[in-house]
């Protein structure tokens, strides 16, 4: 199963969902990863070092820095990984409303991390996508 490309069908059908946690980013060295005992969200291994999503709980009990708090909504559309212009026209309208978004596309959804204080109004505009023609 490849997921949906079509982009009207795409924006129909995302029924964007907001995860009831705090979410950080947080980057640590190799070793320093090698030493924890968490399950991040999500690791991303740059070369500068590793990229961490975690629960801000995750990271203040792990003693790990971060900059930012931000709200996890989930697009719940299955979303084919060749899709085109579908992410491009959430973040054009999320920019619209000075809304930054940090992106995590995975085989299923797209998950986008927005900050805390403006996940309500995120998650209205991405609703109101999913009611045009």
């Amino acid at each position: 199963m490849v997921g949906i490309s079509n982009l009207k069908i795409l924006l129909k059908q995302m029924k964007p969902k907001i995860v009831n946690e705090e979410f950080v980013f947080c980057t640590i060295s190799r070793t320093r990863f090698s030493e924890l005992k968490i399950s991040p969200l999500m690791m991303f291994s740059e070369e500068e070092g590793i990229t961490l999503i975690v629960k801000r709980k995750i990271a203040e009990n792990n003693s790990l820095s971060y900059f930012g708090v931000w709200a996890w909504i989930i697009l719940t559309v299955h979303s084919n990984l060749s899709a085109i212009g579908f992410l491009s026209v959430i973040t054009d309208t999320l920019a619209k409303s000075k809304i930054s978004v940090n992106i995590v596309s995975a085989y299923y959804h797209d998950h986008l991390f927005v900050p805390i204080d403006k996940s309500d109004q995120a998650l209205e505009l991405l609703k109101g996508l999913t009611t045009m023609e």
